[in-house]
């Protein structure tokens, strides 16, 4: 079609463990002789596994991609979902010509500027002003063009102070300002971001976010964002992915495409006891074993009313005995059904009683003011007075738990289903 900006065609990439190249000199000449003296198929792409980083395989190849077919028109915001492994950032890489593709081809139309990890493009030789010159060189604009867009990129990077220093000397932050200002205003037909902007504050997020807006819906530009932020996804993209294991499971528009990978992901987690997740983070000096549910009868639940109490019990082992259990800090948080935040409890925080006689943990909410919907559990533990990023357990999503409306009131009207404000619960330890 002739509004299609990009074509994936059969897109394949194959990777062989421990080698830079998938090449050695034997395997060269064995697939010189079979595909040009023989006239066969590739025997290498008939081999290999799956890419899923949890188990080990009997293979030494592996398919970061595999049979990737789709297209995005001109003008589309894409979100690109999937979890860590799934190919994101190897198909961007693929559109970006940064590496190429064992099998198939795409097909773009116009320029393309990436910002895929922090510092694409960037000489941390060249001052921020040379590497606007050089990116935009790159991009095929003349010193005119790009000069006429100077003033523009610098104001919204908010790094002019700096713009004469090298880039070796910018903080991450900086270098991520610069780069999405370069990569989104200078005209770029086809605007590729991944995940880098999760680097920058929230101040730039939400102006970087607005920029992609402008891009997409005023100057009709396409846009291929990669972002684990649901909230980021429904919000930006009118059309959505979901990667898993190196291929397309669902495409769509993007609301659809949150609901299908959400609902994907957590039946997995509900599958899975604690001790054999693989999403958790930390240093490991204790970790969570078990989470249940309990209603006000102590019985198991996953489903609770509007307004009604619930227990959620939290089982771990210590495996550095000098953590001390009241220097242990407990937070949970309620992440609405697009994994928005909503509230969180943290046991420094709210009232909480302490019992050396067991290593349980219990969040008590004595009416959970929420309205029907699904949502989500974010767990976290670290030890006092040392950072909060510096976990010793961690599950950026631990379980879903679904809420029903009901008659809180007593007015004979059941609420609505939509987000409500948490209130007070306090902590066992």
């Amino acid at each position: 079609m002739s509004d299609t900006a990009i074509k994936f065609e059969n897109i394949s990439k194959q990777y062989r463990l421990g080698l830079v190249s998938t090449r050695t000199l034997s395997h060269d000449l064995n697939r010189w002789w079979q595909t040009v003296v023989l006239g066969h198929e590739d025997p290498y792409l008939k081999i290999g596994e799956t890419n899923d980083r949890t188990k080990k395989g009997t293979s030494d190849y592996v398919w970061a991609l595999k049979d990737i077919d789709f297209s995005v028109r001109q003008g589309e915001v894409l979100g690109i979902i999937g979890k860590n492994g799934a190919g994101k950032s190897t198909l961007l890489k693929i559109l970006s010509k940064v590496t190429s593709p064992t099998t198939g081809r795409i097909c773009a139309k116009g320029r393309i500027a990436s910002l895929l990890e922090v510092g694409t493009g960037f000489h941390p030789e060249l001052t921020g002003r040379e590497n606007i010159y050089m990116n935009g060189a790159i991009l095929g604009m003349t010193k005119a063009e790009i000069t006429r867009k100077l003033d523009e990129i610098v104001d919204f990077s908010g790094v002019e102070r700096y713009l004469d220093t090298p880039a070796k000397r910018y903080s991450s932050g900086m270098t991520v300002r610069l780069g999405f200002a370069i990569a989104a205003h200078l005209e770029p037909e086809i605007l590729v971001v991944d995940e880098v902007l999760a680097v920058g504050d929230a101040e730039f997020q939400k102006k970087a976010i607005g920029k992609m807006q402008d891009v997409s819906k005023g100057e009709g530009r396409t846009v291929l964002f990669v972002s684990h932020n649901m909230g980021s996804i429904r919000s930006l993209c009118n059309k959505g992915i979901v990667m898993k294991d190196g291929g397309v499971v669902f495409s769509g528009l993007a609301e659809d495409a949150v609901t299908n990978y959400l609902s994907d992901n957590f039946s997995e987690i509900n599958e899975t006891d604690l001790l054999n997740r693989h999403d958790r983070k930390g240093n490991g000096k204790i970790r969570f074993t078990k989470v249940t549910l309990l209603d006000k009868r102590g019985e198991k639940v996953d489903t609770v009313l509007s307004g009604d109490y619930i227990k959620i019990n939290l089982d771990y082992q210590i495996n550095d005995f000098s953590i001390k259990k009241n220097d242990l800090i407990i937070g949970i948080t309620i992440l609405g059904p697009h994994q928005e935040y909503l509230g969180q409890f943290i046991s420094d925080e709210v009232k909480t009683i302490y019992d050396s006689s067991e290593n349980k943990i219990e969040l008590v909410i004595p009416k959970l003011m929420l309205r029907g919907g699904t949502y989500y559990l974010r767990l976290f533990s670290h030890y006092k007075d040392t950072q909060l990023s510096n976990f010793c357990d961690c599950f950026d999503v631990l379980m879903p738990i679904k809420v029903i409306s009901s008659d809180y009131w007593n007015t004979g009207r059941v609420i609505r289903d939509a987000n409500m404000p948490l209130i007070d619960g306090y902590f066992r330890l």
